[in-house]
């Protein structure tokens, strides 16, 4: 018996991390109220090096590949929820 292909549809895989960022965070906002397009740094989450790193451990923990933090397009991936979700659709291997 064959596991079950992982989901590449963004759009689920944008729910599935805003319940990780919202556990390992311990966000007080409901993962369904995060704005899939807003900064995860600044005026959107408002999340900080040290949060983001607390997520890309949880992200590479849950979809078995690795964000590394010398990855010079850190920026662009960690844009969004959205951007986040898209490149873990390509990525993942679980």
């Amino acid at each position: 018996m064959t596991s079950p292909t992982p989901t590449t549809d963004p759009s689920v895989i944008e729910r599935e991390l805003a319940d990780i960022f919202v556990s390992a965070l311990n966000l007080e906002v409901a993962a369904a109220d995060i704005d899939p397009t807003a900064p995860l740094y600044g005026d959107g989450l408002g999340l900080d090096s040290i949060d983001i790193l607390e997520v890309a451990l949880a992200v590479s923990q849950r979809y078995g590949f690795q964000l590394r933090s010398d990855d010079e397009n850190n920026q662009r991936i960690f844009q969004s929820l959205r951007s986040l979700a898209e490149h873990v659709a390509r990525h993942r291997t679980q």
